[in-house]
């Protein structure tokens, strides 16, 4: 069961001003932040599920091929294919590298610390897109409500990324970071975060023995442990609660963003093994609502066009899962001129795309006709093999759900199948009869693999999420049990006003008469927790 949160604590948002409007013409001035990091406990745990000898380094093949991950959240996508280092990196291991920032350290692991520049200037657009953030580090100037937190993340290393770890560790923290993904990073922007300060073991097209190496690399550090968690899929508590479960003897707390995350805690919490308290961001209104909607309806269509050039009007489309991905991805495409179909399992998601006009189907019954086929479930095995094999030439598939598992994609691993490369993230599967189909990003997160993604919808997510650490980590012993907490409506309204200003965006504001007849606080929250927005 969820956390009681009728009594939700004020701990963050009374937080010396913390609900004061923002000057949002003041900008901070530059800063450089200096992360420190070195160190950890070592405590060995065998699993019998453990598939690999961690220990044991690839060869440079084997590092270079980007083989799909055991994990079913790091191999899911949040890259950009505008990537500056995409193409023209040599194919030398960063792990047989020997690389120092202009401070001497060595504490961090990227493609290229040289292109770092490129990377910083990355960062500082991204920070004019991000108010809210900008807005809790001007104010943590003066204050410091993450002093003293170390803080372990593994998101994914993108430009909006690097601002909010910049504005954590404007607010105190130490952090150390992994990409969560195998093709989450921006090769320039972990360079760039390498420069300032920050331990960072990522780049783009780790192979799977990487991926966990760079997570180990952030955790097992001596004379540094962590004390938070912030992750996205939950690889990273997966890895420590599988090799060094003695650190949840001083972890605060776990923030948690993805919908595959959430549910691996959940699990954790029936089975009575969660130990520690963890947010779940997902399910917030700010996330679900923006990021989730509107991110969708914007970057579905900049991933398809820049890896097939096609042409929207008049195609017809199959989007499996009508949830607020999928409501994205079908609005966006609708108002193309495509032909969307829906398909969907439950009633109330079906009967929501009824009534925006789209034509609710079983994917077998149109499987052969459509052009398009775009998985949002969160589910596995979404699309099979018998969908694939029976899909007209040159149909384009792909995946814009959190994990890689909607579509079956080893099932096309196959001696009779021909794979041709041809551009970035995107491969001909052939027939013997010459058939074909378009798979984008091998089936893992189209828009982040292939794109970019709309900056100021991920300023709401990470504002929720810096404020989940802030709330975890200043929380008094005992006001959270092991147990998975949603956000408050309160926190979520304050972390909506913070972006208003952008628009020029004036609320009205009830007066004590309508408060009193509406039984609310004239400040807020304004809707009770089961509101569905």
């Amino acid at each position: 069961m969820l956390g009681d949160i009728n009594e939700w604590p004020a701990t963050t948002l009374d937080w010396k001003g913390f609900g004061k409007a923002i000057d949002d013409n003041a900008m901070p001035k530059k800063k450089k932040y200096n992360v420190n990091g070195d160190s950890g406990i070592k405590a060995q745990i065998q699993f019998a599920d453990q598939k690999q000898e961690f220990n044991k380094r690839p060869t440079k093949i084997s590092r270079r091929s980007l083989s799909r991950s055991i994990s079913q959240s790091s191999t899911d996508s949040y890259s950009s294919a505008a990537s500056y280092t995409d193409s023209s990196d040599d194919e030398t291991s960063p792990r047989d590298k020997q690389q120092k920032n202009s401070k001497g350290s060595s504490d961090f692991c990227v493609k290229n610390i040289k292109q770092a520049e490129f990377g910083r200037r990355e960062i500082e657009i991204a920070e004019q897109e991000m108010p809210a953030l900008m807005a809790l580090r001007k104010r943590a100037q003066g204050e410091k409500p993450l002093a003293g937190a170390k803080i372990v993340g593994c998101t994914h290393i993108t430009a909006q990324t690097a601002v909010l770890m910049e504005t954590l560790g404007a607010l105190g923290a130490q952090c150390r970071w992994a990409a969560c993904n195998i093709y989450s990073t921006l090769n320039e922007v972990a360079a760039a975060l390498a420069e300032s300060g920050f331990p960072v073991f990522a780049w783009k097209g780790e192979s799977e023995d990487d991926f966990w190496w760079c997570i180990d690399r952030c955790v097992n550090v001596e004379g540094w442990q962590p004390n938070m968690i912030l992750d996205d899929g939950g690889d990273l508590t997966h890895w420590i609660y599988k090799k060094y479960p003695n650190m949840f003897k001083k972890i605060k707390g776990i923030v948690e963003e993805s919908v595959t995350g959430v549910h691996r805690l959940y699990q954790l919490s029936k089975a009575g093994k969660l130990c520690v308290p963890a947010m779940n961001v997902n399910d917030s209104v700010t996330k679900q609502k923006f990021d989730n909607l509107y991110c969708c309806r914007e970057s579905i269509l900049d991933g398809l066009k820049r890896t097939t050039d096609m042409m929207f009007g008049g195609k017809q489309v199959v989007v499996c899962g009508y949830g607020e991905v999928g409501k994205g991805c079908c609005a966006a495409l609708k108002a193309m001129g495509s032909i969307v179909y829906v398909t969907e399992i439950d009633p109330i998601c079906a009967l929501q795309a009824c009534m925006d006009g789209f034509r609710l189907v079983k994917l077998n019954e149109v499987i052969r006709q459509v052009d398009i086929v775009i998985t949002c479930t969160g589910n596995k095995n979404v699309v099979t093999r018998e969908h694939l094999d029976r899909m007209k030439n040159s149909c384009i598939v792909c995946n814009m759900g959190h994990s890689n598992t909607e579509i079956d994609v080893a099932s096309l691993r196959t001696p009779e199948l021909t794979w041709e490369r041809v551009r970035s993230q995107v491969d001909h599967v052939i027939w013997p009869d010459g058939k074909r189909i378009v798979l984008l990003a091998e089936g893992r997160l189209l828009n982040l693999s292939c794109s970019t993604v709309p900056t100021f919808v991920l300023s709401i997510t990470a504002t929720t999420q810096a404020l989940a650490l802030i709330e975890l980590y200043n929380a008094p012993e005992g006001r959270y049990k092991q147990d998975v907490y949603l956000l408050p409506k309160k926190m979520d309204e304050y972390v909506a006003s913070l972006h208003l200003p952008t628009f020029d965006a004036h609320l009205t504001e009830l007066t004590d008469e309508q408060a009193k007849y509406l039984g609310l606080n004239k400040n807020g929250p304004f809707k009770p927790n089961y509101y569905r927005y």
